[in-house]
């Protein structure tokens, strides 16, 4: 049974496409999904706290967060199990009440720790192949998080 109380995903390659995309005047740009930005309401909603773990440090990511209503933000850091276990001591909870998603090598350690984690469909093999992970239908920046959270809050709401 699903019973998370905090919902923590990586940025690049699972909120956007991965992409890279830069203008002409260097302005860095990033594509984020609505869909995917409704299912933070979705997870506010039924009362689940939500984090957005990077290891890029990027002014586009801290407006997004403020947008969505994030609880936490890390940017900048490859620690993400660390900022995770600080989060859970600070709420009094445990890994095992926490959903992570992610798609490449520096989301490994954290999926592992937590008992509910998904990659998005176009996540690297490491990350696909890891044991009781939930590979999506959708690729990052493509719906892939609100495909997490329905299959969360779905199973929830069969408790």
């Amino acid at each position: 049974m699903c019973n998370i109380k905090l919902f923590a995903t990586d940025v690049d390659g699972t909120m956007t496409d991965g992409s890279m995309y830069y203008a002409e005047n260097g302005i860095e740009l990033k594509k984020f999904n609505f869909q995917d930005g409704m299912a933070f309401k979705l997870l506010k909603d039924a009362g689940i706290k939500t984090a957005i773990l990077t290891s890029e440090t990027s002014n586009i990511v801290k407006m997004r967060a403020d947008k969505l209503k994030v609880d936490y933000l890390l940017m900048g850091s490859w620690q993400k199990l660390e900022y995770i276990k600080k989060i859970c001591t600070e709420i009094n909870i445990t890994l095992d009440d926490v959903a992570y998603i992610g798609d490449d090598i520096n989301d490994v350690d954290l999926l592992n720790a937590v008992k509910y984690k998904a990659c998005p469909a176009n996540a690297v093999r490491k990350v696909k192949n890891m044991p009781s992970i939930i590979l999506l239908n959708s690729n990052g920046g493509c719906g892939a998080i609100r495909e997490f959270v329905d299959i969360l809050l779905n199973e929830e709401n069969n408790e």
